[in-house]
C-alpha cells in the first residue's frame, strides 16, 4: 500500500511537472537562438565569451517563458475559443492560474537578480523585454500592425542581449544595423503570418478569440507579409556584402544568401500551400526541408568564417 502510494505520489509530481514545462512553452526556446547572433557573425569564440552568451539565452528563456505564463493567465477565457489553445495548460484548466502566476515570477525575479549582479547591461535588455511584453499582453496586443511589431522587437531585443553579455564580460562587439533590419523583418513575417493563420482556420471564431482579427483581413496580411519576407531577404543581403561586414565577419558571407532565400521561400509555401504558420516553432521542429535549410546556413557561416577570414 505505501509503495502504490509512493509510486501515485511521484507519477502526480511528474505529471504536474510535465504540464509545467508545457505551460512555459520550453519547445519555444528555440527562438531564443538569436541571443547568439552577435557571438556568431562578431567573430568571438572564447570560452568566457560562448559561457556567458550561453546563461543570456538561458536567461531570456526563463524569462520568456514567464510572459508566456502571464499572457496565457489573462487569455485563459479567449483561448478556450481556439481549436489548439484550448488544449493548453491554463485554458485547459490543467494548471492553475495562481501557481502559473507565481512561477513566473520566481522565473523573473530569480533571472533579473543574477542578472543585474553579473551583466547589468543584460538586465536592461530584460527589463526593456520585460515592460514590452507586459505591455502588449495587458492592451497593446489589441492595437492592429503594433501587436505584431512588438513581437518582432522581441526578436530584436534577443539579439541585443547577445550584444550587451558580451560588452559586459568586457569584449569589443557591435551588431549591424542590417542584421538588426534583417532580424526585424524576418520576425514581423513571423507574427504577421500567425494572424493570417489565426484568421483563416477560426473563420467566426477569430474576432471572439484575439479582437483585433476584426481590423485585419486577408489581403492586408498578404501584403504585409510579402514586404515582410521581401525586406529580411534584402537586410540580410546587403548585410553580407557591406563593407563593415568584409572587414570584420567575411568578405564571402554573401555565399550564404540563397540559404537564406530558401528558408524564407520555404516558410511563405508552409503558411500559403500547407496552410499552417500559426506556431513557427512548431513549424522548425516538423517542418524537414526548413530544418535542413537551418543547418545547411550555419554549415556555411562556420565554413565561411573558418576559411575565408575577414580582410
Amino acid at each position: 500500500m505505501l509503495l502504490q502510494q509512493v509510486k501515485s505520489c511521484y507519477f502526480t509530481k511528474m505529471k504536474s511537472a510535465i504540464t509545467l514545462l508545457e505551460a512555459m512553452r520550453v519547445k519555444a526556446w528555440t527562438k531564443n537562438l538569436f541571443v547568439f547572433a552577435a557571438l556568431l557573425f562578431g567573430r568571438v569564440w572564447s570560452f568566457p565569451a560562448v559561457r556567458e552568451t550561453i546563461l543570456a539565452a538561458l536567461g531570456f528563456s526563463f524569462i520568456a517563458s514567464a510572459i508566456y505564463l502571464i499572457n496565457d493567465s489573462v487569455d485563459r477565457e479567449k483561448d478556450k475559443l481556439h481549436p489548439e489553445k484550448q488544449s493548453r495548460p491554463i485554458a485547459s484548466g490543467r494548471l492553475t492560474v495562481r501557481r502559473a502566476v507565481v512561477v513566473a515570477a520566481v522565473l523573473i525575479t530569480g533571472t533579473m537578480a543574477a542578472a543585474w549582479s553579473m551583466a547589468p547591461w543584460l538586465a536592461i535588455v530584460y527589463s526593456v523585454y520585460l515592460v514590452e511584453q507586459i505591455a502588449y499582453s495587458f492592451g497593446l496586443k489589441k492595437v492592429v500592425i503594433l501587436d505584431c511589431i512588438l513581437i518582432a522587437l522581441g526578436f530584436v531585443l534577443r539579439a541585443l542581449a547577445g550584444v550587451a553579455v558580451l560588452f559586459d564580460s568586457g569584449e569589443t562587439i557591435s551588431l549591424s544595423p542590417w542584421l538588426v533590419i534583417c532580424t526585424f523583418f524576418l520576425a514581423t513575417l513571423l507574427a504577421f503570418a500567425k494572424r493570417r493563420h489565426e484568421l483563416v482556420s477560426m473563420g467566426e471564431n477569430a474576432h471572439g478569440h484575439r479582437s483585433n482579427l476584426k481590423d485585419y483581413s486577408v489581403s492586408l496580411l498578404d501584403q504585409v507579409i510579402g514586404i515582410s519576407a521581401s525586406a529580411s531577404i534584402i537586410g540580410y543581403s546587403i548585410y553580407t556584402v557591406s563593407d563593415r561586414t568584409a572587414e570584420v565577419v567575411s568578405p564571402f558571407l554573401w555565399i550564404t544568401i540563397p540559404f537564406v532565400a530558401y528558408g524564407v521561400f520555404r516558410y511563405l509555401f508552409i503558411v500559403y500551400s500547407m496552410g499552417l504558420g500559426g506556431s513557427p516553432d512548431k513549424v522548425l521542429v516538423r517542418d524537414t526541408p526548413l530544418k535542413v535549410d537551418l543547418v545547411l546556413w550555419v554549415a556555411a557561416v562556420a565554413a565561411v568564417l573558418a576559411f575565408a577570414p575577414a580582410s
